[in-house]
């Protein structure tokens, strides 16, 4: 069975960017002795479905960070060629996200890595999300581009684990209620 899986971090007042994409408040935080989880949850994923709006923030990288497949979903980007270096290592789909976890779940895919906000909250309407791992950073930006948007209902979610991190990230694991 195929489930869909989050693994991201926001701003204390809920931003996952500044309105321009920017995550420099992010980046500012990062230290390289916390692993805060990531390289165990990576592992265990099988291929990453992301937004056009993190695929083109991860293009401003020096290097491609990778190692997995990517999808990106984009009614965009769908119909234009895959840059020459990420030949074999991207793929572009307007697919909705239904679509796609029926598609990827055909092709053997067992657990999706969904990374950009507006593609989580997509998955999470259509109930396609299994457990998301939020690491709140301790920073008031004031505006951006939010995790979270409008919902038709409610979503429960139940909270599996928490920890605090020494440079003042603090790690929720949710899962989605049944």
């Amino acid at each position: 069975m195929i489930t869909a899986h989050v693994f991201i971090a926001i701003s204390l007042d809920g931003f996952i960017a500044r309105l321009d994409g920017d995550i420099d408040w992010l980046l500012q935080r990062d230290d390289p002795t916390e692993d805060h989880g990531y390289a165990a949850f990576i592992a265990d994923i099988d291929m990453i479905v992301m937004g056009r709006g993190s695929y083109e923030k991860v293009l401003t990288f020096d290097t491609w960070p990778y190692l997995l497949p990517v999808l990106v979903l984009s009614e965009q980007l769908a119909d234009g060629p895959v840059p020459e270096a990420l030949e074999g290592k991207v793929q572009f789909s307007n697919s909705t996200p239904k679509e796609t976890m029926k598609k990827l779940a055909g092709q053997k895919v067992r657990r999706v890595y969904v990374d950009g906000g507006q593609l989580v909250q997509s998955f999470l309407r259509d109930g396609l999300i299994a457990d998301m791992v939020i690491t709140t950073v301790p920073v008031l930006i004031g505006s951006g581009r939010p995790l979270f948007g409008a919902l038709t209902q409610d979503i429960d979610l139940k909270l599996v684990s928490s920890c605090r991190f020494p440079s003042g990230l603090v790690q929720s694991t949710y899962r989605l209620a049944a």
